[in-house]
């Protein structure tokens, strides 16, 4: 077994186990990605899943946002994608220049076409490798964060054949064939817990579980679709690592436009983080899960297109938010964006961000 590098910046971890810390932690989605041209040059000589199956391309490009932010970032995040699921499940996936499956699920018959048994080691040891590779590149400046989509966004994906507007082929599903659908997400999720293990045994110190398309579906039918596989895989996670004797992380969800379950999510969904888009005030949020759980978040990507005067008040607001009724230090809050980081914006807008994270969510303003 690989020694990896003992970790001297633990913010990230101490706060998402709900400690208070001296700062908020920071660190963006995608924030290895489009917006820095080191990216763009790489990626202009490589295909997108050539560099995600690629460890040496991927622990490149998840080192790049640290070495430009070193000091001022808390954490980095393997470089992949949450569509190589489907992929290990036999999917075609292509990337031009968004994702698109040549042969989506049309009908439940078509999950036949599936394989019925994952080998994660086989079809992902990639990621495993890239994982290792980055921590020992690392040299613990950071926690490195292993993730994976969330069944129902997947499952969306596979029937959708892309993104969609409407999911009017995944929704016809749920509707439809409601125990094909609910047999799927399982099959799924199943793959999920063992390819988020299979991170940790590779080094991984934080687990993060995005489910984009969160928010596209009602209360009633989250509850009924979603909220059991996101369930399903922190309990399969922690007992699976339990019974391994390797160590539990912290795991984080990301549920995208799904605010009306915060309360629920906090109270029993097995998350020690809650992801926060910024369609939810911090305090509002701060106040629904009553200390249960840590908050992530959550300012909205586009603010970082609108200067640096916007950008330190978005800031300021944010942190007064996430801070006010605490004393002596800024408690269990992982300062971030609201969702990924989009491909215009200039890097030294995003240094500004980070520098003011520093300023405003210090202890005793």
């Amino acid at each position: 077994m690989v020694e990896l590098p003992p970790l001297r910046n633990d913010l990230l971890l101490r706060a998402a186990r709900g400690e208070k810390t001296e700062r908020a932690p920071v660190w963006i989605m995608r924030q290895a990605g489009r917006y820095l041209p080191e990216f763009r040059a790489l990626r202009a000589n490589h295909e997108f899943f050539e560099i995600c199956r690629t460890p040496e391309l991927a622990t490149e490009i998840t080192l790049q946002p640290i070495r430009r932010y070193s000091g001022l970032i808390d954490a980095s995040i393997i470089f992949s994608d949450i569509l190589v699921i489907p992929q290990a499940m036999g999917m075609e996936v292509l990337m031009n220049p968004g994702p698109s499956f040549p042969d989506p699920l049309n009908i439940p018959a078509d999950v036949a076409k599936l394989r019925q048994n994952v080998d994660v080691e086989k079809e992902l040891g990639y990621v495993f490798k890239a994982i290792t590779q980055t921590r020992i590149e690392l040299k613990g400046e950071v926690p490195l964060i292993g993730f994976c989509g969330a069944p129902w966004t997947l499952f969306a994906y596979m029937i959708e054949g892309g993104g969609s507007k409407t999911f009017t082929k995944a929704k016809t599903w749920l509707f439809k064939y409601p125990k094909e659908s609910e047999a799927l997400l399982i099959q799924i999720a199943d793959v999920c817990v063992d390819f988020l293990v299979g991170q940790v045994k590779a080094g991984a110190q934080l687990l993060q579980v995005f489910d984009s398309w969160a928010g596209e579906l009602s209360p009633h039918d989250f509850a009924l679709f979603s909220l059991p596989t996101l369930r399903h895989i922190s309990k399969g996670v922690r007992e699976k690592l339990a019974n391994q004797n390797i160590p539990q992380v912290p795991m984080t969800l990301f549920a995208k436009g799904a605010n009306y379950a915060l309360g629920e999510l906090a109270q029993d969904s097995g998350y020690d983080v809650l992801g926060l888009d910024w369609c939810i005030e911090p305090s509002v949020a701060r106040r629904t899960v009553n200390g249960k759980v840590a908050l992530q978040g959550n300012m909205d990507p586009n603010v970082l297109y609108g200067g640096r005067e916007a950008i330190e008040s978005a800031v300021k607001r944010m942190c007064k938010e996430f801070q006010d009724g605490i004393n002596g230090g800024v408690s269990a809050w992982i300062a971030n964006l609201g969702h990924g980081i989009t491909p215009g914006v200039d890097p030294e807008d995003v240094r500004w961000y980070f520098e003011c994270i520093h300023k405003y969510s210090a202890s005793k303003q």
